[in-house]
């Protein structure tokens, strides 16, 4: 990085070559515009760093040419500024893995670059240093962790590293996701609540963590029958339905997110109650009686003279 001891030159911007090493993939078009607006009022504050290359022209003698190592972003910037020139310091005896470590180093230091675009870099360190995690941690002032579990991101499925890329989840619901990976078909319906719910890093954590004390339960082995009958819950309330058993009975879990959820759900089983009572009324005044015999109750005209206990007499009634 420049420091005050370093010359400073002004490069033409037609000469700087992009870096191949750049691990950033991601750039905010926003964040440019407005970048280039800072440097068109107070120009490039901080000099980008290249390396030089002297190479001989067709017509005979030399050209230098430069290669950017840091500064991407104000490369680019000064680009949508207009400027002609921007201030460089120029490093010298760089070998390519050198580059790559700078360029690489640079952005894991910014804040803002996305957390897959991080992992790919810490990655690419890695298998070209051919050095450990806890040396790469070293280079970029992290823990062995922090760098152990940014590349257990790219495990993900890709459109679920997409999704990261594209802020559709955050890096907390990516690592949450982490612990379904060896049961695809509930990462994929964790997956798409989270998009379609908008659900909180913490109720994923909850629902990963569900999942996983479901599975090492023994008393929780479900038969085919139990398992298209959550099915059929989910699929009808909208929301996970899950069912625990044990020695004495069981307990049906049923996920909601917000009050909003909860009222919904309660509102969806009061409805279906209703249609169900409704049902069962108009059965009865149609004269048919649910889990019963049908039978018909005949009561032949009474006399005129007959007194009141031959009337209600069980004799005068047939089946």
């Amino acid at each position: 990085m420049p420091t005050k001891y370093d010359s400073v030159f002004w490069i033409d911007l037609d000469r700087i070559q992009p870096n191949p090493y750049q691990p950033r993939r991601d750039f905010s078009e926003e964040g440019l515009r407005s970048l280039a607006e800072s440097i068109r009022q107070y120009g490039v504050l901080q000099p980008l760093v290249v390396s030089r290359t002297d190479v001989e022209k067709p017509e005979g003698g030399l050209e230098s040419l430069y290669e950017l190592i840091a500064g991407e972003r104000r490369l680019r910037a000064s680009k949508l500024a207009g400027l002609r020139q921007v201030p460089v310091v120029i490093r010298h005896g760089d070998t390519n893995l050198t580059k790559l470590e700078l360029a690489i180093i640079e952005n894991l230091q910014r804040e803002d670059l996305n957390a897959i675009d991080r992992a790919k870099a810490l990655k690419k360190l890695i298998d070209e240093f051919g050095i450990s995690h806890a040396e790469t941690a070293a280079k970029i002032g992290k823990s062995r962790e922090y760098v152990s579990n940014s590349l257990r991101l790219l495990s993900l499925p890709e459109h679920m590293q997409s999704a990261i890329v594209g802020k559709e989840i955050s890096e907390g619901h990516a690592r949450a996701l982490l612990g379904l990976h060896d049961r695809p078909e509930e990462l994929e319906t964790t997956f798409k609540e989270i998009i379609l719910k908008r659900l909180p890093v913490r109720a994923v954590e909850r629902i990963v963590r569900s999942i996983a004390q479901e599975r090492v339960r023994k008393h929780h082995r479900k038969t085919p029958e139990m398992i298209e009958l959550e099915k059929s819950l989910t699929e009808t309330l909208g929301t996970r339905v899950i069912i625990e058993t044990n020695a004495e009975g069981g307990r049906l879990l049923i996920d909601f997110f917000s009050p909003d959820d909860l009222s919904a759900l309660v509102a969806s089983i009061a409805a279906s109650s209703a249609s169900s009572s409704t049902a069962e009324l108009s059965s009865t005044e149609a004269g048919e009686f649910p889990n019963t015999s049908q039978i018909d109750l005949i009561a032949p005209a009474a006399p005129e003279e007959a007194d009141d206990d031959e009337l209600y007499s069980v004799t005068n009634f047939s089946v």
